[in-house]
């Protein structure tokens, strides 16, 4: 029997997840309806095994904990298979290009996930790639945590839209995709960092035009106190991120006096949440009793990357 060649071009369509800002507010809002539906047949031991017989390749430059475990345990109980790949497990690890490598897991895989340090490599992935491709972390972007970050305030607070996050620490990965998020659902977002830690100029930018058109405000400052005020949310993440080792000494010193501590959090609402995507180095960027206080949930946005990234996933590869 004869099989007609595959030829190198895209034989389907595909959807990519890789930056909060590429999605819509209504798109978000699905990606939220449906973790809360995958997270309550959890709750109720219902299987629910919409991806049967699908792999999802994550390709591991950075190590994590959350990201690696989340994703994992999600795949098998969405019914499918994930496959760690490191890179040094990789022949990019010898020189392969992301290129080829893309298009070599489009023809054993039905999804990537791959969380690295250059965002570009990301975008390489997901331009070759003929399958979806998830941004598990970049220097650039978190959008999954920023996601889990979204279900979290909304199952705890019941609502997004008009409240407000301060946002303490550096203009790093984090901040650009909570930034977005909160541009996107009407949430006010107040930046306080040291000079010289801003977030990226551009996605400031355009973040300040998405949050101009839902009428919210969008601020960065140096101040932590002005920042914090009447905030019903406040975010915190290391101040040394993977990679950056190298400048903890000075970091430490250029951070100090942007701790979140008891005096800190007087200044926002009395029911504020406290949130950190982890792992937290208590003493650092937030006191023990902040991180381990009655406001923290913590925990409850840590699990939450189970069930918004199932969410992802089902949209994605089902």
């Amino acid at each position: 029997m004869i099989h007609a060649a595959r030829t190198d071009e895209k034989i389907t369509d595909k959807k990519d997840f890789l930056a909060i800002a590429d999605f819509s507010a209504d798109e978000i809002k699905d990606f939220l309806e449906l973790a809360k539906k995958i997270k309550a047949k959890r709750v109720m031991g219902e299987p629910y095994t919409p991806l049967a017989g699908k792999t999802l390749g994550m390709i591991f430059e950075k190590p994590s904990t959350r990201t690696r475990v989340s994703f994992e345990a999600g795949m098998l109980q969405l019914g499918g298979h994930a496959l760690f790949l490191s890179s040094q497990d990789l022949q990019i690890g010898r020189g392969e290009t992301i290129a080829d490598t893309a298009r070599v897991l489009s023809r054993y895989l039905d999804g990537i996930m791959i969380r690295t340090f250059n965002h570009e490599t990301l975008e390489v992935l997901a331009k070759n790639a003929e399958i979806p491709v998830i941004n598990g972390l970049t220097d650039l972007n978190h959008p999954c945590q920023a996601l889990a970050d979204l279900l979290t305030i909304h199952e705890i607070k019941g609502e997004l839209e008009g409240l407000k996050m301060a946002y303490i620490g550096d203009g790093n990965n984090m901040a650009h995709s909570l930034m977005a998020a909160c541009a996107k659902m009407g949430i006010h977002f107040s930046l306080a960092c040291p000079k010289g830690y801003k977030p990226n100029e551009e996605l400031v930018l355009s973040a300040a035009k998405e949050a101009a058109k839902n009428g919210t405000e969008l601020v960065v400052t140096d101040d932590p106190v002005s920042a914090v005020k009447d905030a019903d949310i406040i975010y915190s993440d290391v101040w040394t991120s993977m990679g950056q080792e190298e400048e903890n000494e000075i970091r430490l010193k250029h951070f100090k006096d942007f701790q979140i501590n008891q005096d800190l959090t007087q200044h926002a609402k009395k029911d504020y949440i406290f949130m950190h995507c982890l792992p937290a180095h208590r003493g650092e960027e937030a006191t023990a009793e902040v991180i381990d206080g009655e406001h923290s949930v913590i925990f409850h946005q840590a699990e939450n990357r189970l069930h918004a990234q199932k969410a992802i996933l089902v949209d994605l590869l089902k």
